[in-house]
């Protein structure tokens, strides 16, 4: 009996000290960081299991040691603060997270491509903003992701569950997450292929390469048949330009609020009149600005995405376009023996086309 109550206590010893050892990882934003999670923003303009997928996600950042907000509360809080979109968070919901729940972050999750059709694909971004009066992009990060991007000698690595690619691309952006809490996070470098590179684009001299640019990233105008087509290349500027030391991006759900107020439409993209309005709200010195001319993807086995697109850039002081570029690509650029290098969803493929423009202003 003696032997059994030990070998008991010393196995609650070792469950507490891994667990401490987990929380210890975290940043230093206190003993208890907590995180609350949205409701999924559904870019995919086709129904999908928004609540299953965002289950699996919350299980699967406590299965990584970081505590998520329950239920309850956060319906609570929603209601009572009537908060009904969910792409992003404005400065005033960002401080009442912060006073009254002592959240210290929230993550956004936007759905932009679900399709359970063999091979299935998902593409997904996931954004974790900061709490509190000044709220910040702490951490960003997209997947898209295809049953058929890695089929392998005799397809044997194929997927055709819908529930398995969605683990895996969960799982890829949560272990990035995790990575990025705990100070782990390794700069992998932002190589991109030549082929994903803008056909014309324009830099002007006014850029200075060493100098520090805060961004906000308006909403692009959508030309595309597809739904929240403008939407999605807009978070993958966020992102892309995130990625360079460069640029210090605005949390969306701010810009969005500040072009709510100011009343503006843009029918056309940002004229200049726009783009000095944003410039004197938001204090910034860059806008960034565009038109999604094509966005597809395809179900089935046969075809190709396509993303084609065009970008612009204002700066402050001058007011003069600092940045223009169009971009075209199609899946299967490049390719030329058993689909090798070849792209399965436009996510993926725009992904690298804006990585290579904000590569290239930031040079």
């Amino acid at each position: 009996m003696t032997i059994v109550f030990f070998a008991g206590l010393l196995f609650l010893i070792g469950c507490a000290t891994g667990k401490e050892a987990t929380k210890e990882n975290l940043p230093g934003m206190g003993e208890r960081f907590l995180i609350a999670v949205l409701p999924m923003e559904n870019l995919s303009g086709t129904a999908a299991p928004l609540k299953e997928i965002r289950g699996a996600l919350m299980d699967g950042l406590k299965a990584r040691g970081i505590d998520v907000l329950q239920e309850d509360a956060l319906e609570k809080f929603m209601a009572k603060h009537r908060i009904r979109y969910t792409g992003g968070i404005d400065k005033i919901t960002a401080k009442e997270f912060k006073d009254e729940i002592d959240c210290q972050a929230v993550l956004i999750t936007s759905l932009e491509l679900y399709n359970e059709t063999n091979p299935p694909k998902i593409a997904l971004t996931l954004r974790l903003v900061s709490s509190g009066d000044n709220p910040t992009i702490l951490w960003i990060d997209d997947v898209g992701l295809a049953g058929d991007d890695s089929p392998g000698i005799l397809g044997l690595g194929l997927i055709e569950d819908p529930k398995t690619l969605q683990k895996k691309a969960l799982n890829r952006l949560l272990d990035s997450l995790r990575e990025s809490l705990s100070g782990q996070k390794e700069n992998k470098g932002l190589s991109v292929k030549r082929k994903f590179r803008p056909k014309i684009s324009y830099r002007s001299p006014v850029m200075e390469g060493k100098r520090k640019y805060t961004v906000a990233v308006v909403p692009f105008f959508n030309r595309s048949e597809r739904k929240y087509g403008a939407e999605i290349v807009s978070l993958h500027f966020v992102k892309h330009l995130k990625e360079f030391g460069q640029f210090d991006v605005i949390e969306p759900g701010i810009v969005r609020q500040q072009l709510l107020s100011l009343r503006i439409i843009m029918d056309q993209g940002v004229s200049l009149a726009d783009a000095g309005a944003i410039f004197a709200m938001l204090n910034v010195d860059l806008v960034v600005t565009g038109q999604v001319l094509d966005y597809q993807d395809y179900q089935g086995s046969f075809g190709k995405p396509k993303v084609d697109f065009t970008a612009e850039v204002i700066e402050r002081k001058s007011r003069e376009v600092v940045w223009s570029s169009t971009s075209y690509n199609t899946g299967d650029d490049g390719v030329f023996f058993f689909d090798w290098g070849r792209v399965n969803t436009a996510s993926a493929m725009a992904s690298q086309m804006v990585r290579s423009i904000g590569k290239m202003m930031a040079k």
